[in-house]
């Protein structure tokens, strides 16, 4: 069955949640099959609730719940449901576009899927609380990792009532999103709310966050009703509950689709070099001048990076996040790559030797 075969109806309700004819297309031996398409909006406990043609599914994802986590269902995949049966199952899902990713602990090497196919990951960050541009960076290493397009929303800027030390703030998570758009919003005033509602409006967009980052009220006004549950954060330090407690797909009234997610207390990087190098684009480009190719940034003749920061053109600090969110990355991507673990291992060798002819030729010169 090609897509075009595809019964109109079919394609006319699942439009709003993002199938088009490129999923019909990759669908197509799965249809052959008689099986019945079907976006996931949530995950729980080996079920799913599923949108399809047909109406709301809750199926059973015995059949797509393999040992690795990496290969379970998720909020936001296209699944193929069989229609026939009591409990229904989900049989296949379709492969991701994207995956937003992020490692479950530092002490294992073990990825999380946090939504599939999205084409926006909102980065939510509270004006009620001092900026953490660290944490900033590592949400949006995952975010350009993932292969969707990052876009940081300063929400509660309501709080933020003069004008001038607002634009400061968002000046300073410019400085830390190179190519990222930076949007101030107050849900309480609407300020900002149609211009991220124009963004969302097109294709999936995922929305992150820690607690407290105002998320489940942002969805309530792209939503236009008051269809999350919002909790008042903590006075003594900004923070707050977890308000969502599983990750929901919502179609947006204005077109779009949303995929709302608890706040994440732990945002651990999980094979995102390539993130790592968009967010720090400037670092990269940079190091490209610089004398030696493999130019550690440290005290090399010639460093381009190093001048920069000398100069004042590159903040040390962006340098020091630069460098800690490789090392993280590096060590989690040796958990499960042995050449690499054994790379780490010959540069520890080399510097720890380095180290004892630098103290041995010390003692030669006293």
């Amino acid at each position: 069955m090609s897509s075009s075969a595809f019964p109109r109806s079919l394609s006319h309700a699942l439009a709003p949640y993002g199938w088009d004819d490129d999923w019909a297309a990759a669908f197509t031996s799965y249809a052959d099959r008689g099986l019945l398409p079907g976006r996931v909006v949530r995950v729980d406990r080996g079920q799913c609730d599923l949108a399809t043609a047909e109406g709301p599914v809750r199926a059973d994802t015995a059949f797509v719940t393999p040992h690795d986590p990496m290969r379970v269902l998720c909020t936001g995949d296209w699944a193929a449901v069989d229609p026939a049966g009591d409990p229904q199952f989900v049989r296949a899902y379709l492969p991701r576009r994207t995956a937003f990713v992020r490692n479950t602990s530092s002490n294992r090497s073990e990825g999380q899927i946090l939504a599939a196919n999205v084409d926006h990951a909102i980065i939510a960050v509270s004006l009620a609380a001092e900026l953490d541009l660290g944490r900033i960076e590592r949400f949006l290493a995952l975010a350009w990792e993932s292969g969707a397009q990052p876009l940081v929303v300063l929400t509660k800027a309501d709080l933020v009532p003069d004008p001038v030390g607002l634009s400061y703030l968002v000046e300073d998570v410019a400085g830390a999103a190179p190519g990222v758009q930076v949007l101030p919003v107050s849900s309480a005033t609407g300020d900002g709310v149609e211009v991220l509602r124009a963004v969302v409006s097109d294709g999936t967009s995922v929305l992150l966050g820690q607690s407290g980052a105002g998320k489940s009220t942002l969805a309530n006004a792209l939503l236009g009703a008051d269809v999350m549950e919002v909790q008042t954060i903590r006075d003594v330090d900004g923070k707050g509950r977890h308000t969502t407690t599983t990750r929901n797909l919502l179609v947006l009234p204005g077109g779009g689709v949303l995929i709302d997610t608890p706040g994440l207390r732990g945002v651990g990087l999980w094979d995102a070099e390539t993130g790592v190098g968009q967010v720090f684009a400037e670092i990269e480009d940079l190091a490209a001048d610089c004398r030696f190719h493999d130019c550690a940034h440290e005290a090399e003749p010639g460093c381009a990076v190093l001048a920069a920061i000398e100069d004042g053109s590159l903040p040390e600090r962006r340098l020091e996040s630069f460098r800690k969110l490789l090392r993280e990355n590096r060590r989690i991507v040796a958990k499960t790559d042995a050449r690499l673990r054994n790379e780490i291992r010959r540069d520890w060798r080399l510097k720890s030797a380095e180290g004892r002819m630098n103290m041995a030729a010390k003692g030669r010169t006293r």
